[in-house]
């Protein structure tokens, strides 16, 4: 069954130790990562390595040894409660081991835990779990937390936030990584220790993280201080280094987003930029307006590397909305 991020939110809070399985995919390994440790320890507590009930497995070791996964799900633990076979890294080359086993299993075994990246929807795996009627799939998007999320990690990290610490908080999730973000929640709650008094925004800047990808950052300045004959180089740089052209759009808009975020509320502190100077002059040489159709334009191509039927050149594509973008900012604003 098909699991969505909302309820995933809820189910994982109290997970049913009675289910087949779950399977978490994406393309960000560090969100699909941190979902599978929340999922790991509300399932089966903080002990459960320590006591032998989790057994992981990486995919590789899998495939060379096909009776592992369901040797681990039968045996019979020394310690009580929950059980888990944790089986990283999935793909179809371990697609039968999997269906087999999830065909074998019976109530009382331990869960199969699978975690993989941005599985297609033809993949054998993501179609077994989908299908299974005791077993959940959970896709792992790349859209920063929302709210609710942000919420929670809190009250995980015990912080209390004022108004303008969550407002800031809800700004720099969309700046940065997910891993990133997590990070510095725990560096903040290490830097409140002792301190009774709730997160300020003040405190947030003291721990956020000054900057991103500086690589990537080249081509979002290049593209924001519209000097449109740098795109070329630039992209040609990052193409050999293996950047992707959706890491390039994903980033673009949460500097675009930045901006228009800058544009409509003068005055308001920013966050998860190097140059916080050099980031308010690009907002304030574009305006709320171009801002919103720059922020359409990447969207568009966006929409358009994740089609199916898309066969230009990802990169290709990426550059010429680069070059169409710094055109726009580079017509005077009326």
């Amino acid at each position: 069954m098909k699991l969505s991020p909302r309820d995933a939110n809820a189910y994982f809070k109290r997970p049913d130790a009675d289910k087949t399985g779950l399977l978490i995919f994406g393309s960000d390994a560090m969100r699909v990562a941190l979902k599978r440790q929340e999922f790991l320890t509300a399932l089966l507590g903080a002990q459960a390595e320590e006591e032998m009930r989790l057994t992981r497995i990486p995919a590789a070791e899998l495939r060379r040894e096909p009776a592992m996964l369901l040797d681990a799900i039968k045996a019979i633990g020394f310690f009580p409660g929950p059980r888990a076979a944790l089986v990283e890294d999935a793909n179809d080359n371990v697609a039968k081991i999997l269906l087999d086993t999830l065909k074998d299993w019976r109530q009382g075994d331990a869960q199969i835990v699978v975690t993989g990246g941005d599985l297609k929807k033809t993949s054998k795996v993501r179609k077994a779990f989908e299908a299974h009627p005791n077993a959940y799939a959970l896709a792992i998007y790349d859209n920063p937390p929302d709210r609710a999320e942000i919420e929670r990690m809190l009250a995980e990290a015990r912080l209390t936030p004022d108004n303008d610490a969550m407002a800031a908080l809800v700004d720099l999730a969309r700046a940065i990584d997910p891993g990133d973000f997590r990070q510095t929640l725990e560096k903040l709650s290490l830097y409140k220790l002792n301190d009774s008094t709730p997160l300020g925004a003040d405190d947030i800047a003291a721990c956020a993280p000054t900057s991103t990808e500086a690589d990537v950052d080249d081509i979002l300045h290049v593209v924001a201080e519209a000097r449109a004959r740098d795109i070329g180089p630039v992209m040609s740089k990052l193409q050999a280094q293996g950047v992707t052209a959706v890491t390039l759009t994903i980033m673009a808009t949460r500097h675009f987003r930045t901006l228009y975020r800058i544009a409509a509320n003068p005055g308001a502190p920013v966050y998860g930029v190097r140059d916080r100077d050099r980031v308010t002059r690009q907002s304030n040489s574009w305006g709320a307006a171009k801002l919103e159709t720059a922020l359409s334009v990447l969207t568009d191509t966006d929409l358009t590397l994740r089609s199916a039927g898309q066969n230009a050149p990802a990169l290709a594509l990426v550059e010429r909305a680069f070059i169409r973008l710094a055109m726009l900012g580079a017509q005077r604003n009326r």
